[in-house]
């Protein structure tokens, strides 16, 4: 497969999880939206590694997720953390709580894609993956991630 075939369907693929993970977070029972967060994101991983021709293993993927998240909070985990537990508030909570884990399951789904996409182009694999070197890129792609789930929020409103 040529690369910029290879390019267009990761990034296909890392589009397509993030919209799942915008899913999950509209779950509205805190804690099972967070394991189904997770859940979508090993796939994304995994997907991408077959993409990729790089082998999965689920506890490294575990591992280099809960890094990357780890790294992006205390803010924004704090809010996603806050969101979710909001859930258990009837009505107003539930829903401010929905919106809150949608905005970052999909932001955060969108910058493990982007991250893997260009770490597996330059040749890197799942075991040469350093967290802590690319934690500011992983910020800045956050933050990319929440303008792609807004605009995607936006066309999905829009008949």
């Amino acid at each position: 497969m040529e690369q910029a075939e290879r390019l267009n369907n990761a990034n296909g693929t890392t589009q397509k999880y993030m919209l799942a993970s915008m899913g999950a977070g509209l779950i509205p029972i805190p804690i099972v939206d967070f394991v189904a967060l997770t859940g979508i994101q090993l796939k994304l991983l995994h997907n991408l590694g077959q993409q990729y021709d790089v082998p999965f293993s689920k506890d490294m993927g575990k591992s280099i997720i809960s890094s990357l998240l780890g790294g992006l909070i205390p803010v924004n985990a704090g809010k996603w953390a806050a969101g979710s537990l909001a859930k258990l508030i009837p009505i107003g909570g539930t829903a401010a709580g929905m919106v809150t884990t949608s905005v970052f399951g999909g932001a955060s789904t969108y910058a493990i894609g982007k991250m893997f996409i260009q770490h597996f182009e330059s040749g890197g694999t799942f075991l040469t993956f350093d967290p802590n070197k690319v934690r500011e890129h992983f910020a800045a792609e956050f933050e990319k991630g929440k303008e792609e789930v807004k605009a995607s929020q936006e066309q999905q409103a829009t008949p």
